[in-house]
């Protein structure tokens, strides 16, 4: 008796959930907040409470299709010493995937961690503003794009009516300081940077948004700044090559010619448009040679890929003094460095002086300091010292 009143209990229960949970989605969607219902999907129901390292999985996807592999020749050091104690307790407090580092053009020393590997496919998160704007360049030197001062409207037409976007160059989109109206923001359901990531339709929902600021005035790290370049740079190249997926043009401008030595995936909306703005998964050794390419001035193996004055743009302080073309900068720290920076600690750092790339990728990062000025120069003080 006890029992089948339980049960009963239970089942009323069960029903008033689902009927609950159903009209709480009803009223999601019909508000214009049904991207929340997606990024539920794709995070607390495989475990997580946020994106994450590993979410390729919970997206569609286009693969950046690699060539011939060239893989890094191995320094005569080659793991020689081991990583210091205090450096690998750092690295598993954050649960850090890997931590390689190259020097003078040789893989000197790489470690991974809690389940990685050499092979594992890790999200780039916002690193992958930096390769966005290293195929801004390459539209560039091919003619699909005229130069960094092309005006904003000349892809857009969109925003013809508004007066700050007739004001924007499409370079202003990589400097961050093009005026769209954006707010940054990843753990607010109601942000709109986490609709930009679980959006079905992320092309219709920036084109609803305006400009509110003058080009030029100020800068405001943006990731929405970095999906309109990657969709101006997606119209562009379309107007030549109809069926060209970004992800095509960064295999075949990048990912081939540098030996990468497998196809990489690049998260994409509902529609096929990819996440300009992060999401591009590959491995650390991969990762490593983004960094190598601007060492070198964007010259990989007597090939130049990329433009030597582009990519000191890209290093140089423009509007902020820690920001140039889609890279961070720190001039003060000894040594200085530059970096491609993501989300969760996702690090590609270049040391100049040192001749020198280090990368460390993982799932955690300290949040109560500065990456450039405390996080960045423990990881670049224990790669100089594997070197020595």
């Amino acid at each position: 008796m006890i029992m089948r009143f339980l049960v009963n209990v239970l089942k009323h229960f069960i029903i008033s959930l689902i009927a609950i949970t159903t009209l709480a989605s009803v009223a999601l969607v019909s508000s214009g907040y049904g991207y929340i219902l997606t990024g539920v999907s794709r995070t607390y129901m495989v475990g997580n409470t946020t994106a994450n390292i590993d979410d390729h999985a919970q997206f569609e996807t286009h693969t950046i299709k690699a060539g011939t592999p060239s893989p890094w020749v191995k320094h005569p050091s080659y793991n020689a010493k081991p990583l210091q104690k205090p450096l690998t307790d750092y690295l598993k407090k954050y649960e850090s995937a890997a931590y390689l580092v190259i020097k003078d053009g040789q893989l000197l020393s790489e470690h991974y961690f809690s389940g990685y590997d050499a092979r594992s496919k890790t999200n780039s998160f916002s690193m992958a503003k930096s390769v966005v704007t290293m195929l801004l360049d390459i539209t560039i030197q091919e003619g699909h794009v005229d130069s960094l001062n092309q005006p904003f409207t000349d892809f857009f037409p969109e925003f013809k009516g508004d007066e700050n976007a007739k004001l924007a160059t499409i370079g202003q989109l990589s400097l961050m300081t093009s005026g769209y109206d954006w707010e940054e923001a990843y753990y607010s359901p109601f942000s709109p940077t986490v609709e930009l990531v679980y959006s079905q339709d992320i092309e219709q929902f920036l084109l609803t948004r305006s400009f509110s600021d003058k080009a030029g005035e100020r800068f405001y790290y943006s990731s929405a700044s970095t999906q309109l370049l990657a969709i101006a740079l997606t119209r562009a190249i379309r107007k030549t090559h109809p069926e060209m997926s970004l992800a095509d043009y960064l295999g075949e401008k990048l990912w081939k010619p540098l030996g990468m030595n497998d196809s990489g995936l690049w998260h994409t909306d509902g529609q096929g448009l990819e996440l300009g703005y992060c999401c591009i998964s590959t491995n650390a050794r991969n990762f490593a040679k983004l960094g190598q390419l601007l060492l070198d001035d964007g010259e990989w193996k007597g090939q130049q890929l990329l433009r030597k004055d582009f990519v000191e743009a890209m290093r140089t302080p423009q509007a902020n003094d820690s920001y140039g073309y889609s890279l961070w900068i720190n001039r003060t720290n000894n040594p200085s460095f530059y970096q491609l920076q993501g989300h969760l600690g996702q690090y590609i750092t270049v040391v100049p002086s040192e001749n020198m790339v280090v990368v460390r990728l993982g799932r955690q990062r300290d949040k109560e300091v500065s990456t450039l000025t405390d996080i960045i120069p423990i990881y670049v003080e224990h790669a100089i010292a594997l070197a020595e």
